[in-house]
């Protein structure tokens, strides 16, 4: 079994737990009575916005499987508020608790305090966590290629779009990426560490970044340790970057958001300058 498989195991083990509580229709009700979703899309750029900037998805992250614990959160709402100070265009929110130490509790206490998009940042296998995204306020959602058959992958995005949010989709190979271009993503994650072996190999974000269909949003996940990282995935065609380890671990990570968005913006400006001159 392979630590993907692993943690989705735990992912509906838990899930039956609070459905129990909560019943779906329950859930629906909770859903429609939230604000309207802000525009996930549009913060991260748009396909029709020009591209003057590298985006910041900055993460709410205790733990991880690859690396253990990472840092001791004790109020994700302050974390929260440094990124969006700092200029982040989205935060995500990890709420898979096992192996990451999130809660939905989490998810709440930051969309008490910020005003931007968040990601429910999680392993989503069953339309109960969509709705269940919406009722703690969540804007945009994670759906992982590799987890889902082309049919729940369809059937979980057109959920979301239902209820009015927008979807990072994930994959790690060409194939993922082909696959979530077939099912219509407008935003496509690449993410450099394997899933199945927790390994990251940065040079893959180029080689999948090449396949993605222009007008797609292109988000680097995973491996953003510094500026040369930074720099690297925003000349390869990153439209942003989602970052949690390397802030969660700076005593100023507004400062590092700050310092990120400057690197990446500096790319784009060189690259923007170079293809006016081959014009």
């Amino acid at each position: 079994m392979s630590v993907l498989d692993d943690i989705i195991v735990g992912v509906k083990e838990d899930l039956q737990e609070r459905k129990s509580a909560v019943s779906t229709l329950q859930l629906r009700d909770i859903a429609a009575a939230q604000p309207g979703p802000r525009d996930a899309y549009a913060a991260l750029g748009g396909a029709d916005n020009p591209r003057s900037r590298l985006q910041v998805i900055a993460e709410v992250k205790r733990k991880s499987p690859s690396k253990g614990s990472l840092a001791e959160i004790s109020d994700p709402a302050v974390l929260a508020g440094r990124y969006e100070a700092g200029g982040a265009a989205v935060i995500s929110v990890l709420t898979e608790q096992r192996r990451f130490g999130g809660s939905l509790q989490d998810l709440d206490a930051v969309r008490a305090t910020v005003d931007i998009p968040l990601l429910r940042k999680d392993f989503t296998v069953d339309a109960y966590q969509v709705l269940e995204a919406r009722a703690h306020g969540a804007d945009l959602i994670l759906l992982i290629v590799a987890a889902l058959s082309d049919a729940q992958l369809s059937e979980l995005m057109g959920l979301s779009h239902e209820l009015g949010m927008n979807v990072l989709v994930e994959a790690h190979t060409v194939e993922e990426v082909e696959r979530a271009a077939a099912a219509g993503a407008r935003i496509i994650g690449v993410n450099v560490r394997n899933l199945k072996t927790l390994d990251v190999d940065r040079s893959v974000f180029g080689t999948l970044a090449a396949t993605v269909p222009s007008g797609t949003l292109i988000v680097a996940e995973s491996g953003v340790r510094d500026v040369a990282d930074v720099e690297q995935f925003a000349a390869q065609g990153a439209n942003a970057i989602l970052v949690g380890e390397a802030l969660v671990q700076h005593n100023n990570p507004t400062e590092t958001i700050e310092t990120f968005s400057r690197a990446g913006a500096a790319v784009i400006e060189q690259r923007t300058a170079e293809g006016a001159t081959h014009d």
